[in-house]
């Protein structure tokens, strides 16, 4: 069952563990390190951002390894899209304005 991204996105403990999985594929204990956070704390996001399609993981000996599932991130950025083309419209606009007013 997929969850509201926004929701689980909102979490800022999430957030900075995606901001270290862009990186690359890690350990719980290398993110509990990393982020100075509980190993219990770390291990109950993962699962909310696992369970939403943003992680998966895999075992590998006697630890399991995460990984940034792209589709998931690549879904909001392709929501956001509209959002940054207004943003760039409305910066060329002012753009366009302040040479004016050089002019």
């Amino acid at each position: 069952m997929h969850q509201d991204p926004f929701s689980v996105l909102a979490e800022p403990a999430r957030r900075n563990i995606l901001d270290q999985l862009r990186m690359g594929e890690t350990s719980v204990s290398e993110l509990v390190e990393r982020l100075d956070l509980s190993q219990p704390s770390v291990s109950k996001h993962l699962k909310v951002l696992r369970e939403a399609g943003f992680v998966s993981s895999k075992v590998a000996a006697q630890r399991r390894i995460y990984r940034l599932e792209l589709e998931r991130v690549r879904a909001i950025d392709e929501w956001l899209a509209p959002y940054r083309a207004m943003w760039t419209r409305s910066l060329d606009a002012l753009e366009r304005h302040l040479d004016k007013m050089e002019e």
